[in-house]
């Protein structure tokens, strides 16, 4: 979404293809929409005006029509399970199993009602507590007939999970207010009980969910009061379709990492398959997190999680802003606008539309207002502020000393510059009913909307669908969500800027006729294009497109394991070869609930799984097995970790070699120049000082920088600018190639990888140990860099099935320089294909493994190796293609056969493989 991408190959392929899906899925929806108007048009605006329509909706007479065909003669309905919080419907029991239900139009039924290919029911509380079974099944039955299937909680959840967790916790810190403090938990309980209280209801949601599912429906889960329902559901069946949207601001990752819960929540969002946010900066604030508090890889499409890709993107909700407009239209309305104009005839009317809550910003928006009227006493008889408060969450203490602060705000002002007759601002703690809200909106001259931080704010969508008439003027809080999509249209202000605030209104009531036009009609465009039916019908489609695209990356991902059919195959053959790497696939797992709180000493201190010792001994003793270790590790740590096992020992990426039981000895050429390391080693120190977390390795061949626990985007940049000097100085004539990984940069000798000089480590255990009878099982397990894979490859059996001979490349093969050093640094696929051909030669099959060079060569690193690899063919290997297993661990970009996604899954495997040994 928003990071630098180690994109899927083909990605720019596969976002085209989905955007020709999207685009003809949108013109299909708007034909289907204007077929649907011509049948719909006979409808009074009336029918628009009250709840009436919602419940026509909630009983079934908007349901997706079964007779409605695709060109490709499919149906179009398709079934959506809207899981929120609260049903959008109120019920209030009579009698023992008796409930009167009351709808309640939110903005979330009014999106879903234009939205015709689908066909919706509703999952939620009712927000009645129903202990005894008899009330639950007449509850139950009654909401059925509203399409709402209900989640029971009881009181003690409620309290802990909705009032203690969702608004003690989750709701201030998504609006930038902070954890609470201790005199206010002690009231709602602790973090973990309530988190508790969170994960159980979130769970009877998912049981619910679940009851109810059938195969092909569409789950489109609600707000912060639901992110772990995602998981739940994704581990009870992997295959459906889950989308996840949150209705609130999400905080940076500055303010999301102080949840004591922050790694568990994102992971659980991150089990969806779709997250959608209001804005862009949202989602670029979500994926920060993912990137910054648990190490997983941000894409410019989403999240990547050991290869699951989660779409992230931004998804503003609109309005119906037809239900607005046509309300216009009715006599009830027109009434009250002439009972407004007369009310407040001579006067411009500034409006403010809010919750009485603390990001509404009231208050400043009020002392703006005062300090407008001291600065143009010109206005104070010619202009009053509506202020609409409705009152919420009146029973907690926070929300009462707010009601109290704007009262007394309210009565300072009305007495400083207030007549006998007037008043300069009418304030209301209630609600209005839609036809005077309606009414209010179309007298108003200038709209006030100073949130501190809001999601979206539906006020001023609502403003701008009612003014085509008047043409008034929006001032919006750039804070609020709808800034992104009404700015350019409206007055952007700082809401705690005072000065400003008032500058603005100042700006406002005396703006021309003309700006006034040409501001309104850009909003009002948009509020009608962009309406909440369009946005959910958007998610639907993108969440049913998402789902395509992930089963076609999918096959593009290579399966995993059959541990079975290894062991099976393992137990078959006379002669095995099994090439382990060390780093994240042997070593012992290091417990980190989260990136921050990784122990970055003890990762880098490599230290073999414990629970491997026992099966890795078992596999080193069975004169049918040949194990070795090829890392990239230097040779002293090898060592530390293998040096009791009888086994092989490649360190470096196979520039040194032992067996356990001999000395060291070193594969590179002859007259290799490392020249070059000391200049490296300078601009790696360099950066490291740098680059606070970052540390770098100097090997005997090679270089190599981590930034695994530097601040991500930090450590981003300064290895593009060290890449960038390396290619420019210091590396510019040098047979070098750079390596990169996820989050590491390695100098090495040209052509060194793991692939290459398999071939001589293979020539040395052939000659060591006499072999007689070939190699006919391979296993290859490690985590290697992407230029290493090669070694997967070089084992695939695309050969005849008799035994074959097998040249050695030769040493100018493996470390020539290149004519272009640049090509090296990429590591290019036609630079890989020069490095390290695998050669066949059916006609030379004679047992040549006895024409061994036994001049021994002493190097730099020990003894040179045995052999003279450019004139050694031997019959090595007899592989056939079903005793070849290649397993890449944790990535899923790879080359190899199969995947294994974490070193216990290795350490599991193993242990197996050991009993048949």
């Amino acid at each position: 979404m928003v990071m630098p991408a180690n994109n899927y190959n083909g990605n720019s392929s596969v976002t085209a293809n989905r955007i020709q899906r999207l685009l003809r899925g949108r013109e299909l929806r708007k034909n289907i929409k204007a077929a649907y108007s011509n049948e719909s048009n006979g409808n009074e605006a009336g029918d628009l005006e009250s709840n009436s329509f919602v419940e026509q909706f909630l009983e079934g007479a908007s349901a997706a029509r079964e007779g409605w065909e695709k060109p490709d003669g499919g149906l179009f309905t398709q079934r959506l399970l809207v899981v929120a919080n609260r049903l959008p419907v109120s019920a209030v029991r009579r009698g023992e199993e008796s409930w009167s239900l009351e709808v309640s139009g939110g903005g979330l039924v009014s999106a879903l009602l234009g939205v015709k290919e689908v066909e919706a029911k509703w999952i939620g509380w009712a927000g009645v507590n129903v202990p005894d079974e008899p009330g639950q099944r007449a509850l139950t039955k009654a909401l059925a007939e509203k399409r709402c299937i209900p989640v029971f909680l009881d009181e003690d959840i409620v309290h802990q999970y909705y009032n203690g967790y969702c608004n003690n916790i989750l709701w201030p810190l998504f609006h930038y207010l902070g954890l609470p403090q201790e005199d206010r938990l002690a009231t709602t309980r602790s973090f973990q009980s309530q988190f508790a209280a969170y994960k159980k209801a979130n769970q009877m949601f998912a049981d619910v969910v679940n009851e109810h599912y059938e195969e092909g429906d569409v789950v489109w889960c609600h707000d912060y009061h639901l992110m772990f329902l995602p998981k739940c559901l994704k581990e009870r069946n992997s295959n459906m379709k889950v989308g996840w949207f949150l209705h609130t601001p999400f905080p940076s990752s500055e303010i999301h990492r102080t949840l004591p819960s922050r790694s568990e929540l994102l992971r659980s969002v991150l089990a969806a398959d779709l997250v959608g946010f209001h804005t862009y900066d949202y989602a670029r604030h979500f994926v920060s997190a993912c990137t910054r508090i648990v190490g997983l890889e941000g894409t410019p499409e989403g999240v990547e999680d050991h290869g699951r890709l989660t779409r992230v993107a931004a998804f503003p909700i609109g309005i119906d802003s037809d239900r607005f407009i046509h309300a216009l239209e009715s006599h009830q309305v027109q009434e009250h606008i002439k009972e407004l104009k007369e009310r407040f005839s001579g006067r411009k009317v500034m409006l403010g539309v809010d919750r009485l809550d603390m990001i509404k910003g009231i208050p400043q928006k009020i002392l703006a207002f005062e300090k407008f009227l001291e600065e143009n006493q010109y206005w104070r008889d010619k202009v009053v502020l509506l202020q609409i408060a409705v009152p919420t969450r009146t029973d907690v203490p926070e929300y009462q000393k707010l009601t109290s602060q704007v009262h007394e705000i309210v009565g300072r002002i009305n007495g400083r510059f207030g007549t006998l007759t007037t008043v300069p601002i009418h304030h209301l703690d209630r609600s209005l009913d839609f036809h005077a809200l309606c009414a209010l909106y179309a007298v108003t001259d200038v709209a006030l909307v100073t949130s501190l931080r809001d999601g979206m704010n539906l006020v001023s969508y609502e403003f701008v669908a009612c003014q085509d008439a008047k043409r008034g003027v929006l001032i919006l809080s750039e804070f609020a969500g709808a800034a992104q999509s009404l700015g350019a249209g409206a007055i952007l202000v700082n809401p705690w800027n005072i000065t400003e605030v008032a500058a603005s209104i100042g700006q406002a009531l005396n703006m021309s006729a003309e700006e006034r036009e040409k501001r309104h009609l850009h909003n009002f465009l948009h509020v009608t294009t962009h309406t909440a039916q369009e946005w959910a019908e958007t998610f639907v489609s993108e969440l049913n497109d998402t789902v395509v695209e992930a089963q076609q990356r999918i096959r593009q991902v290579p399966p995993h394991l059959p541990v079975e059919e290894a062991i099976e195959r393992y137990s078959q053959s006379s002669n095995r070869l099994l090439i382990l790497g060390f780093n994240a696939t042997l070593t012992e797992p290091v417990d980190t609930p989260d990136r921050r709180g990784g122990d970055q000493i003890r990762e880098m201190d490599l230290k073999l799984h414990p629970d491997l010792k026992e099966p890795l001994k078992k596999l080193c003793s069975d004169p049918k097995t040949t194990v070795v270790i090829l890392s990239g590790s230097e040779r002293a740590v090898l060592d530390e970790n293998f040096g009791d096992y009888n086994m092989w020992l490649a360190a470096e990426n196979g520039m040194f070699l032992r067996s356990t039981r001999g000395d060291w000895m070193t594969t590179m050429p002859e007259h290799s120049n490392f020249e070059w390391v000391d200049s490296v080693k300078h601009v790696f120190e360099y950066f490291t000082e740098r680059t606070p977390r970052s540390h770098f390795e100097l090997r005997e061949t090679s270089l190599v920088w981590n930034y695994k626990y530097a601040d991500v985007e930090f450590g981003r940049l300064q290895a593009r600018d060290m890449l960038q000097h390396l290619w420019t100085g210091p590396i510019s004539n040098a047979s070098v190639d750079v390596v990169q990984g996820s989050r590491s940069v390695e100098v090495r000798a040209v052509g060194v990888t793991k692939g290459v000089t398999i071939v001589r480590i293979l020539g040395e255990i052939v000659h060591s140990k006499s072999i007689s009878a070939p190699i006919d099982y391979v296993l290859c397990v490690g985590h290697s860099l992407g230029k290493d894979e090669d070694l997967y490859t070089f084992f695939e059996p695309e050969l005849p099935p008799d035994g074959i001979g097998i040249a050695r490349p030769k040493p100018s093969d493996a470390t020539k320089p290149s004519g272009d050093r640049r090509t090296g640094k990429c590591g290019s696929k036609s630079s890989q294909k020069q490095t390290h051909q695998r050669h066949t030669d059916n006609k030379r099959n004679s047992n040549s493994n006895n024409n061994n060079n036994n001049n021994n060569v002493v190097g730099n690193g020990g003894r040179r190796s045995s052999s003279s690899p450019d004139k050694i063919k031997w019959n090595v290997l007899d592989l056939k293609g079903d005793n070849y297993f290649s397993c890449a661990v944790g990535r899923i970009r790879t080359n190899a056969r199969y995947l294994l996604p974490t070193s216990d899954d290795v350490v599991s495997f193993l242990t197996d493989l050991s009993r048949a040994s």
